[in-house]
């Protein structure tokens, strides 16, 4: 390529003519103190009052370590810091962690590491992959609760307290003793179960429309919910998939 082409004229502006501030405080001050640019000239040249150029040079003369340019992401660390997370990242691999769970290890000590650069140490000090491991068998990884399963067996009338945010549905229960709600359902043919009978069923989707979700798989939000449970008659409310069916 020609040195005097249109390309390198046009790249040289990058330099020339900065538009990052950090970028045009070193260009200004790099025109004072290399080239010997009069103090008022290179004010002119990028843009700075002869005052705030003056402020500038003043301040890089009580700071001359400042740094321009950041350094390379695995260059920020201190060494002494590096070999340190390394030790860590080894001794964590030792005891049979995932790069991941290395990752939160370390994230909990104030130490944050990304997974890929764990993984990159690790790779660099020859540990394999760890095998694929089952559910159980992984470290520290918060798992859901699994609810009971409804059944009107279970059902514990012991007097307790608890919060619930259906206790507006209780309202509902005279009206429902009144129209003697199971008879009907009986009378009617409505399938249920030992667990389930048919009652308890529909009083577990008749809550869910008193209390305004639109939809029986809504549920799933509320399963752990004791006044949910308890108005419709169970030990739990029945799941999403009950409710389809």
């Amino acid at each position: 390529m020609d040195d005097y082409s249109t390309d390198r004229i046009t790249l040289a502006r990058k330099f020339l003519a900065p538009s990052n501030s950090t970028h045009r405080q070193y260009e200004a001050l790099r025109a004072f103190f290399v080239d010997g640019l009069p103090s008022a000239e290179a004010a002119v040249r990028f843009g700075y009052t002869p005052g705030s150029f003056r402020i500038l040079v003043h301040q890089f003369r009580r700071d001359p370590q400042r740094l321009f340019f950041l350094p390379h992401g695995r260059e920020r660390r201190p060494p002494g810091k590096q070999n340190r997370l390394r030790e860590q990242v080894i001794a964590l691999r030792k005891q049979n962690l995932s790069v991941h769970d290395i990752s939160r290890c370390l994230a909990r000590e104030s130490e944050p590491l990304s997974p890929a650069a764990v993984a990159a140490i690790l790779k660099e000090e020859g540990f394999a992959r760890l095998p694929q491991r089952l559910e159980s068998e992984r470290h520290d990884r918060p798992r859901p609760i699994a609810a009971e399963i409804a059944d009107v067996r279970q059902l514990d009338l012991t007097p307790r307290a608890f919060r619930t945010k259906f206790g507006g549905l209780f309202l509902f229960l005279p009206y429902l003793v009144s129209s003697n709600l199971d008879a009907i359902l009986s009378r009617a043919g409505f399938p249920g179960s030992k667990m389930i009978p048919a009652g308890c069923a529909v009083r577990s989707l008749l809550a869910l429309k008193l209390f305004g979700n639109a939809r029986h798989s809504h549920v799933m939000s509320s399963v752990f919910d004791e006044g949910l449970a308890l108005f419709a008659g169970l030990n739990v409310i029945p799941k999403r998939s009950f409710l389809t069916e």
